[in-house]
């Protein structure tokens, strides 16, 4: 179940994330409130996936989910470059993900 709490963790840091871009620096109220709901969530989910998974594991996955899918999103929501070298940048991200879950002793 830590996974779970781990993967929905990661999944609240790309909502905050992608939030706080459309909160414009938290002038506009609604996507603030988004933010931080996102934020309170991510943590949350993160504090429970910390009870039976190393830190600094579940700390790099966390940032892991994050990083990619607030890339991906950016690209699709903000329009944003892509090209090869931020997909093979990313690709490594990726591959440290699940390098760090198939070495993990939980």
């Amino acid at each position: 179940m830590q996974w779970v709490f781990l993967l929905v963790a990661g999944v609240f840091e790309v909502w905050w994330a992608i939030g706080l871009k459309y909160s414009q620096g938290f002038t506009k109220l609604v996507p603030s409130l988004f933010t931080a709901v996102g934020m309170a969530a991510s943590l949350y989910f993160l504090a429970l996936a910390l009870k039976n998974l190393p830190l600094g594991t579940a700390y790099a996955i966390w940032t892991g989910i994050g990083t990619v899918g607030t890339v991906i999103l950016g690209v699709i929501l903000f329009k944003e470059p892509m090209d090869i070298t931020r997909l093979v940048c990313i690709g490594f991200i990726v591959v440290g993900i699940v390098g760090l879950k198939l070495v993990s002793p939980h």
